[in-house]
């Protein structure tokens, strides 16, 4: 992981677009993977999110994978 920033969900990682070291926001998001209705209550798996402060791009990994 990069260094901690200012803020609790800021921290600085390497941006893939940028080609360098930029302060991210960094959040734990909760995804229904499944799309069906049926289903969707027992699809839920938690993604890691990114996004870059100075492009606005945006990645995300879903935490089981990680």
């Amino acid at each position: 992981m990069g260094r901690n920033y200012n803020s609790e969900n800021t921290i600085a990682e390497r941006c893939e677009i940028c080609g360098r070291e930029t302060s991210h926001d960094v959040a734990i998001v909760i995804k229904t993977e499944s799309k069906k209705a049926k289903n969707a209550e027992f699809s839920r798996e938690p993604y890691r999110t990114s996004q870059c402060q100075v492009c606005g791009s945006t990645h995300s990994q879903r935490m089981n994978n990680a």
